[in-house]
């Protein structure tokens, strides 16, 4: 029962929230402990907060689920969770996140409130919609990296946050392609969304995305504005790790028909997972080092 339930919160998830650290590593103030601890308990709270969607989100898709030949097996779809019990623990989660959010830091809180909302709203309402599904969870991860700036109180670049939102979508077409490939002809059985898209219709949103995300990219590296800002001009080394790992992505979906789950394919993948260790290592030493 107990491992239902940690199961039901996705921990394997939270490593997206890994980009509410973003702000703090690229503004030079990993190495200040306070700084560190409060963005450290922003994305703890996000990490929270994202469990408490997951299990609404499998509340709500329950019944398509248990049509799902992977989905079939989570707690809710398969009964070995009853709503009731989820639906509480998604409450308490959710109340106690938010509260703690608020003790934390007021502004934070708001964004913290506003994520939670539009989650919500793409749960019930939002990912019915063609091209809006997908931007509503690339949107999400933007609330995250500006709240993970908020908390510590810097500016956070324009055209990283681009990127960011870029990248996310990038990662959201490339599951609705595998979706796509996965469930074929019963594709809209499972997530109704998936009748409005194909996959030729989304390999040209994955090409007009792809080069969109590596120059906004580009641009943030060589900007004199985060040259001065973060005191290096060599942040553009960080680049071919970025073109590779984009590349290998681009290589499992449309190869190896893989790309369902980006979180499982950055930990089981090891020259995804190598490339992103090495892209950090990198920037930490450019940043903090040299």
């Amino acid at each position: 029962m107990i491992r239902d339930f940690i199961h039901l919160l996705r921990p394997q998830q939270w490593v997206k929230n890994g980009i509410v650290l973003a702000g703090l590593i690229f503004s030079g103030n990993a190495v200040h402990a306070d700084l560190a601890l409060a963005a450290l308990a922003a994305t703890g709270l996000f990490c929270l907060l994202s469990s408490t969607i997951y299990i609404i989100n499998d509340i709500t898709d329950a019944e398509a689920d248990r049509r799902h030949p992977v989905k079939a097996s989570r707690p809710i779809a398969s009964g070995r969770v009853r709503v009731s019990s989820a639906l509480a623990l998604a409450v308490v989660l959710g109340v106690v996140s938010l509260a703690l959010s608020y003790l934390l830091d007021r502004d934070f809180f708001f964004l913290a409130l506003a994520y939670v909302a539009l989650s919500l709203t793409y749960s019930f309402f939002l990912k019915h919609i063609v091209i809006i599904d997908v931007m509503s969870i690339a949107a999400g991860f933007v609330l995250r990296a500006v709240a993970g700036a908020v908390i510590i109180h810097v500016e956070f670049s324009g055209w990283l946050l681009i990127a960011s939102f870029l990248l996310a979508l990038f990662l959201g077409f490339g599951k609705r392609r595998h979706e796509l490939i996965l469930l074929e002809n019963d594709s809209s059985q499972h997530r109704r969304i998936l009748a409005k898209y194909n996959s030729y219709f989304l390999d040209q949103l994955i090409g007009v995305v792809t080069p969109a995300v590596l120059v906004c990219y580009l641009i943030y590296v060589i900007s004199p504005e985060v040259e001065h800002k973060l005191g290096t001009p060599y942040l553009y080394l960080t680049t071919p790790f970025v073109i590779y790992g984009i590349f290998r992505y681009l290589y499992l979906i449309h190869l190896e028909e893989k790309g369902g789950s980006p979180t499982h394919l950055l930990l089981t993948d090891r020259p995804i997972l190598l490339t992103v260790l090495l892209w950090l290592t990198t920037a930490f030493l450019l940043l903090y080092i040299f």
